[in-house]
């Protein structure tokens, strides 16, 4: 058959992608770990796991081995050189397994080898066919698919050559190849290489390194992937933690930035604040920063905010840094806020640690932990500020980063609150992580009159129309409120200030309102006296009137009186009537008179 040239390439030049084949990998079921390798370590091949004392080599390869019997079904070896059976089933007894019971279902066989330098000499041949023999004897049976070597130190601590002990090295790493199974072997590090004998980390396709430092008295594990023949992997650091469920690593690093939204609204349990943000409170899965100095009520404004959750159904997790859990909701009652039921339901768990108690990368790896495990709806960190004075500027917003880009791909709303200094300019103190946030509220004291009052107001809130108003914040035996600050010529005035410039107004009010009443009362006498006026020059009027009709009608009496006797007196001089009538003229038909 022909080929269609080297490497069968297309004509395009690119080869095809059904020719390219992923590395198998064997899942080791530590939470992160699959994560950060791409789907697990390299099936069928040795990985070496290497760090100083302390860091978790042990627990680690042990638990890569329980979980693939309990979670994949994949029976396992376990071959010690320092530990004893006994010690073994102890130690990881701490981590929740039963390392007795896989042992006696056949889950697992635990060989401890015990070798003693004195009684090992370096004579002719040096190799490794009797330890290959008992560990294929141990696989074969079980039908074991994964292997654990604990430690190579004191497999090969009486090989001073070193051609010998690289020999025997290639010769373990090729056996374990050839039986098929994937393998994970300890090495302690060394001072200038990754392991004493500088050698394993260049014959093994994974080579994982683990780090247990003390920075600033603060202890803090950390995993590396150095190497990964064939695949992908983070190349960062990660911090892991040990606790009752395992091994726990955290993939930290955002990469994107695609997370999903929600137009959904939440209150925040201040009626007066969610008129402030449009009347409905904050998007769901948003970012939100509380600043204030010490005493502003940042505290109480998140429990109000958690209260206001958990009465929604929500679960809500509160990490605090500076308060215990008791002593939070016993200062809760003070106003009147009740939070104890809403813990005894399951709807609000708190977790209270010391900043001092862990490295940074630590709290954010436990916080991590926690939300995975209690799946919140609200988280609440009070304050993110002690946990960012833990390192630099940029490690501490980095942090952030990180933890909002966690929350946010699980549409989880967040609210921070950090401690502000008296006298800093706001722009120093938050700009470096104000940016990072959806929203903030900044809360002040104002002085003056002899008093501090507290003032509350939105700087931004992405997405929704907000308020640009400053509200006074008060604080009393029946919860909080947000009301509304004299604002004039003078200024802001809150507090007694406030109060007294509201009975000015009042009084003013109630001086303009005696006022109108006065002038009304005048204006009223004057109307009243006006009509009087009116009526009196009505009545005039009217008499008046009936004297003008009065003389009206005797002229007309008078004037026909007259007139009759006039005509009396004609008909008396009837002569003279006559004359006065004077003599009648005919007008013929010829108009002629005659």
């Amino acid at each position: 058959m022909k080929k269609s040239g080297p490497g069968r390439v297309k004509n395009n030049g690119h080869k095809s992608a059904a020719l390219a084949v992923q590395l198998p990998k064997c899942p080791t079921g530590i939470q992160g770990l699959d994560e950060i390798t791409g789907g697990g370590l390299p099936r069928g091949r040795p990985t070496l796991v290497c760090g100083s004392a302390g860091c978790g080599k042990t627990l680690l390869a042990a638990e890569f081995l329980m979980r693939g019997a309990v979670q994949f079904d994949e029976p396992g070896v376990l071959m010690a050189f320092e530990e004893t059976e006994a010690e073994l089933k102890a130690n990881v007894a701490s981590l929740g397994f039963n390392l007795d019971r896989l042992v006696r279902r056949k889950k697992i066989v635990i060989d401890y080898v015990h070798i003693e330098r004195s009684e090992v000499q370096e004579s002719g041949e040096y190799d490794l066919e009797g330890l290959f023999v008992r560990l294929g004897h141990a696989i074969d049976s079980i039908g074991a698919k994964r292997v654990v070597l604990d430690t190579l130190e004191v497999l090969f601590a009486s090989l001073p050559n070193e051609a010998i002990l690289r020999n025997e090295l290639r010769r373990l790493f090729r056996w374990l190849k050839n039986k098929g199974v994937t393998a994970v072997i300890t090495a302690e590090r060394g001072r200038e290489s990754l392991t004493r004998h500088g050698l394993e980390e260049y014959v093994s396709d994974c080579v994982i390194l683990l780090d247990h430092r003390v920075s600033d008295q603060i202890a803090t594990r950390h995993l590396r992937v150095v190497k990964y023949r064939g695949a992908l992997h983070g190349t960062n650091e990660f911090p892991f933690l040990i606790g009752e469920e395992g091994i726990s690593v955290q993939p930290i690093t955002s990469l994107s930035l695609n997370h999903q939204v929600s137009n959904e609204r939440i209150a925040t349990g201040v009626p007066r604040l969610d008129a402030m943000l449009g009347g409905r409170g904050f998007f769901r899965g948003s970012s939100i920063l509380l600043t204030g100095t010490a005493g502003t009520g940042k505290t109480i404004i998140s429990s109000n905010f958690a209260q206001a959750a958990a009465r929604r159904g929500e679960r809500v997790l509160f990490f605090s840094f500076e308060e215990s859990p008791n002593q939070i909701m016993r200062n809760m009652h003070s106003i009147g806020l009740r939070l104890e039921p809403l813990v005894k339901r399951g709807l609000l768990r708190f977790h209270s640690a010391r900043p001092s108690l862990c490295g940074l990368e630590m709290h954010l790896a436990t916080m991590f932990k926690e939300i995975a495990t209690f799946k919140p709806h609200v988280v609440i960190v009070d304050p993110i500020t002690s946990l960012m004075d833990l390192g630099t500027v940029s490690e501490g917003k980095g942090m952030v980063t990180r933890l909002i880009d966690f929350l946010k791909a699980g549409q989880v709303t967040s609210l921070f609150t950090s401690l502000t200094q008296g006298g800093h300019a706001l722009q120093q103190s938050e700009g470096g992580m104000s940016s990072l946030m959806d929203a903030w509220l900044l809360l002040q004291d104002f002085e003056g009159n002899g008093e501090r009052n507290r003032v509350l107001y939105v700087l931004k809130a992405r997405g929704m129309k907000h308020s640009n108003q400053v509200r006074e914040f008060l604080i009393s035996d029946h919860g909080i409120d947000v009301v509304d600050a004299y604002i004039g010529a003078s200024g802001v005035l809150t507090g007694s200030a406030r109060m007294a410039q509201n009975s000015l107004e009042k009084a003013a009010v109630l001086a303009g309102q005696q006022e109108a009443a006065r002038l009304k009362r005048e204006v009223e006498r004057k109307r009243m006296a006006i009509e009087r006026q009116i009526s009196g020059l009505r009545a005039d009027y009217e008499s008046e009137s009936a004297e003008l009709r009065r003389i009206a009608d005797q002229v007309g009496i008078s004037t026909r009186m007259l007139t009759t006797e006039r005509t009396a007196s004609g008909i008396l001089r009837q002569a003279d009537t006559k004359v006065a009538a004077g003599p009648r003229v005919r007008a013929g038909r010829n108009g002629r008179g005659y």
